[in-house]
């Protein structure tokens, strides 16, 4: 397991991701526990980036519950189809919210966010949970987001 990263804040975002994958892999190399793996993927994701918060929540009893994340305190449980965490996990589908103040029944965990992206984490084909990640800037993510952080939560899939 490779317990360092080289963080290249040079280069495009998607140079980024591409430098960052990697060495996400290796980090995940041979380990099995899926919350130690949740915990790192959120640390490289902060380190590489520097995003106001990443983390994830994770199916249980009904609901999406807090689970591994960085950033400042966080919302712990998320009732399905509520907020942009809980429309991703219902739609099963990756939401890109440019202005989180335009969703309808955005739950608002921090007022720094201000944009949000959610993919939805798969295991065996069935949603565990999701992937959040929230930026205290409008309009922050994009397709290029969605692609390499859906490349991420597929490494987690094993």
């Amino acid at each position: 397991m490779a317990e360092d990263l080289t963080i290249t804040k040079t280069g495009t975002k998607e140079e980024q991701y591409q430098s960052l994958i990697p060495q996400i892999t290796a980090l995940l190399y041979g380990e099995t526990d899926l919350i130690a793996n949740l915990a790192n993927v959120c640390a490289a994701l902060k380190e590489q980036f520097g995003w106001f918060w990443v983390g994830f929540y994770l199916v249980k009893d009904g609901e999406l519950v807090l689970g591994p994340f960085q950033g400042p305190v966080a919302c712990t449980r998320i009732k399905l189809g509520k907020g942009v965490c809980g429309a991703s996990w219902e739609r099963a589908e990756t939401l890109i919210v440019p202005n989180v103040d335009e969703f309808p029944g955005h739950i608002a965990c921090a007022s720094a966010s201000k944009s949000e992206i959610v993919l939805p984490l798969y295991q065996g084909g069935k949603i565990i949970g999701v992937l959040d990640v929230d930026s205290e800037y409008l309009a922050h993510f994009d397709e290029v987001d969605s692609q390499y952080l859906n490349q991420i939560i597929k490494l987690l899939d094993a």
